[in-house]
């Protein structure tokens, strides 16, 4: 018989990630293995902030038992921060402690990681949480190295369909600007772009200011639909990471947008409302029509789609570990002070981590690390060389400059000062 006493909470907060419910799954049937009554709070920190104790569902085994392979989210999802106000973090433990629960399981990404160690904090050692991290942009430090759960779904769903498009403009004679989800880091648009062998990809952490001119990334574009034209292949696909619109300056981007930037409840950018596809489409064509061209482009934006599709076996076989080992966290005393009140459940090299929230904070600004695409790494460095971009040595080239400039119908010294590679 389950206990009423000392409830397990579960709750997700921010984008959907494949593998949700798996976790879901997984930490309900363990903790009703383990004796203890599981509670689901719909629609993340939306109702809690509020005091509304209604948005709850009973889990037993028979609920559970079937959804690890289902996108998407049994409990729903939101955006709601509960750190905005201190009353609303006030509420959010006072709320919790109503419903009886006095052990959470939060599911997230980087700001609802937030969340959960600021509401552990304000407990102080009344609720234990344990945070599993996810979000399809592979963005949050894990040890070892991992994957956020979801993200490999995402990048298997994202590269089928790119795969597709790629035939598409191979048999039109046409480009593809594809943007693909990624907050900050361009994990997942360089996942994509290498497993599908696009022709171009572009990430955030390639520039190494702190902000990228519209102009400076169209560059990038332009060159790549030159080089191909030179060597006879008038088509291609770029994948573009959506992190690059938050090194614009932002007084471009309302310049670019016409409209005032659109901010989710955490104060970020919502990169998805952005239409930076399109932005980047109009412009490049802008280019060649000035020379006379019409160039075909197609512009969409990848991200909804992957975001609730059906775990592949790896993303159900990460979850089921960690919903299971979210719960033996949180109901195992600890013997490390800097775990007692919460963690972010990790599996490293097949084991268990618990690492305290503290490890996982910017000391700069307080805020969950972000993981950003290591540039020196070889992985990184795989990427590029299969791109078809161009390359200081291409500029070195006389023969190669040449074509190039009068593919652009440009003298070769004009297009040379023109797309002078920057360091």
């Amino acid at each position: 018989m389950a206990s009423r006493h000392g409830r397990i909470g579960i709750l997700v907060g921010g984008g959907p990630a494949p593998g949700i419910n798996s976790v879901i799954s997984a930490a309900v049937i363990e903790a009703v293995n383990s004796g203890r009554e599981a509670i689901g709070i719909k629609n993340g920190y939306e109702f809690l902030v509020k005091g509304d104790t209604s948005q709850t569902v009973d889990l037993g085994i028979p609920d559970v038992s079937t959804i690890h392979n289902q996108g998407g989210s049994i409990l729903h999802t939101s955006r709601t921060n509960p750190t905005r106000r201190p009353e609303d973090l006030e509420t959010c433990v006072a709320t919790l402690e109503k419903l009886g629960i006095s052990h959470l399981i939060t599911i997230g990404g980087d700001d609802t990681s937030y969340g959960a160690s600021e509401i552990a904090r304000a407990a102080s050692g009344r609720l234990k949480v344990a945070h599993v991290p996810k979000t399809i942009d592979n963005d949050l430090p894990l040890p070892g190295d991992m994957p956020t759960f979801g993200y490999e779904t995402a990048r298997h769903v994202g590269t089928g369909i790119v795969l597709n498009l790629r035939e598409d403009a191979r048999t039109t004679n046409r480009w593809y600007f594809i943007v693909a989800m990624g907050r900050h880091a361009g994990h997942l648009a360089l996942g994509i772009g290498k497993a599908s062998a696009s022709t171009i990809t572009i990430i955030p952490e390639e520039f190494k200011q702190p902000t990228v001119s519209l102009s400076e990334v169209c560059d990038v574009l332009e060159g790549a639909i030159l080089k191909r034209r030179v060597s006879d292949r008038p088509y291609g696909v770029a994948i573009i990471a959506e992190g690059i619109a938050s090194k614009f300056n932002k007084r471009d981007l309302r310049n670019i947008s016409g409209v005032e930037i659109p901010r989710d409840e955490y104060g970020n950018i919502r990169l998805s409302e952005l239409p930076l596809a399109r932005i980047l489409r109009v412009e490049v064509e802008r280019r060649f029509a000035e020379r006379g061209e019409a160039m075909g482009i197609v512009d969409l934006t990848l991200g909804y789609e992957l975001r609730s599709a059906a775990p592949i076996p790896f993303d159900i076989d990460y979850t089921r570990t960690l919903g299971h080992g979210a719960v033996r966290f949180l109901l195992a005393g600890s013997a490390d002070e800097n775990t007692a009140q919460g963690a972010m459940i990790c599996v490293v090299d097949s084991q268990l981590k618990a690492v305290p929230f503290e490890d996982m904070r910017d000391a700069r600004t307080g805020k969950t690390t972000i993981r950003m695409v290591d540039t020196d790494s070889l992985y990184y460095e795989v990427a590029r060389r299969y791109m078809i971009r161009l390359e200081a040595a291409d500029l070195e080239d006389d023969e190669m400059l040449k074509r190039l400039a009068a593919e652009a119908s440009m003298q070769p010294d004009a297009f040379k000062r023109r797309f002078a590679i920057k360091s």
